[in-house]
């Protein structure tokens, strides 16, 4: 088990983690509210879905963040760290545009008589306090993350040696690994969300959707193995499968608004949330396209035996380092850097 072993390790967990647990209690309340509120036959409306799916969404988000993080600092991924900023910027942005659909679907059940009529206006302030709640943590873990980046970077510098191409080729690497671990959780909020609220799709549509969330599960771990492989042939096959994922997306994006007008009402009750999901997702597939084919260009350039059997040094006096386990392959480090 990861402990961390620095002050601002400490800082950025804990604070992922108070985070956490306050933003999964509002939800959790927001969540139980709802269920008391229901009233009458409100489960056969698109509304009576669409708040469940964004609340278990922004959860899991919550708890996927979690796993991330632990991650991020087990194995000092500055990218991961930095990337988990700019995550959390995206899940307030989320729970902007949640409080917004949660607002119209309220608004749409009151009126049919399916809800209280409290119900809006109790959980509103804890809707406007969960993105200020987390605006807060974003704040607190930028600076976590600057003071990890010069930590890391010693560490990376003792794990890589002083060779600066090779430091730019890890990075690469560091960021295709972070960016599938963020594709995953957009593809899951996007599909799962699609599932639940949107009705009335073929049944072809609907299964093949269904299929796609374990096939991608282990497409990205099958990406991440041929990357620390370097297998060509296998990335070549990915970045195919990409570029199918990249035009999946586009296609779903530009269904939602041009659906036949038959179809316009099953879109409609999400429809912003999934066009937010559906765009970054589309922007990560763009990033991952990139990096994975610069990733690939990198092959058989002396990077594979520091990512296949790695074992980062640690911080702590005393304890064997990286390259006491397995001399770089480019030498003894030189006493300046390499300047390319």
């Amino acid at each position: 088990m990861y402990i961390p072993n620095s002050t601002w390790t400490w800082v950025f967990s804990l604070v992922s983690l108070a985070q956490a647990c306050i933003a999964l209690a509002l939800e959790g309340y927001v969540f139980g509210k709802f269920q008391h509120s229901l009233e009458g036959n409100a489960e056969s409306t698109k509304q009576s879905r669409t708040i469940p799916t964004y609340l278990a969404v922004f959860m899991f988000g919550y708890i996927y963040q979690l796993v991330l993080v632990w991650d991020a600092l087990r194995m000092k991924n500055t990218i991961q760290v930095i990337g988990l900023c700019c995550y959390n910027v995206g899940i307030i942005i989320y729970a902007a545009i949640q409080m917004d659909q949660i607002k119209d679907a309220a608004t749409y059940l009151q009126t049919q008589r399916f809800i209280h009529p409290e119900f809006w206006s109790e959980i509103k302030p804890v809707l406007i306090a969960l993105p200020c709640l987390m605006a807060l943590g974003t704040l607190i873990l930028s600076i976590a993350a600057w003071k990890l980046y010069d930590e890391f970077a010693w560490t990376i510098y003792k794990h890589i040696s002083a060779d600066l191409r090779l430091k730019r080729r890890y990075l690469v690497y560091q960021i295709y690994i972070a960016l599938l671990k963020f594709d995953f959780f957009f593809f899951l909020g996007f599909t799962v969300q699609f599932l639940v609220v949107v009705k009335n799709t073929t049944d072809a549509e609907y299964y093949l959707t269904i299929a796609a969330l374990p096939i991608t599960f282990f497409l990205l771990i099958l990406a991440a193995y041929w990357t620390r492989k370097e297998y060509v042939w296998g990335m070549v096959g990915i970045i195919i499968i990409y570029f199918a994922a990249l035009a999946y997306f586009l296609f779903k994006l530009v269904r939602m608004y041009a659906a036949p007008p038959n179809r316009v009402d099953d879109y409609l009750p999400a429809r912003r949330v999934l066009t937010s999901f559906a765009v970054l997702t589309i922007l990560l597939l763009i990033m991952t396209i990139i990096i994975a084919c610069w990733c690939t260009s990198n092959f058989n350039k002396g990077l594979k035996p520091h990512i296949t059997k790695r074992k980062l040094p640690s911080n702590k006096e005393g304890q064997k380092g990286y390259q006491q386990e397995m001399p770089s392959i480019s030498g003894p480090a030189p006493s300046r850097m390499t300047i390319d």
